[in-house]
């Protein structure tokens, strides 16, 4: 998978995903993110070219929701593919993330 981070300013990041995000690749997002949110407001998830999400994925998806709500920040998912719309769609992700 491949990572592309924007900062738009100290306060906007924008992370745009390439590929898959699964068992093997999740925890690399998650390194990035760690690293990454401390100070952010708003994050922007683009999926304009991620092609498959796990479990996996889910999971760091929905934990890192769960972290932006705590900071007191809003998470924005982007460029949702039909394929990934329908996964997020069964699993009860649409009602609980916020699409753009």
């Amino acid at each position: 998978m491949k990572i592309n981070q924007s900062v738009k300013d100290e306060r906007r990041l924008t992370v745009a995903l390439e590929g898959r995000l699964d068992s093997d690749t999740a925890p690399q997002l998650q390194e990035t993110l760690d690293s990454a949110l401390e100070g952010v407001t708003i994050l922007e998830l683009d999926f304009e070219k991620l092609e498959y999400v796990s479990s996996a994925g889910l999971r760091l998806i929905l934990s890192t929701q769960k972290r932006m709500d705590a900071q007191g920040g809003e998470m924005k998912i982007k460029h949702v593919s039909q394929g990934i719309k329908e996964i997020l769609d069964i699993t009860g992700f649409t009602g609980i993330l916020k699409f753009e």
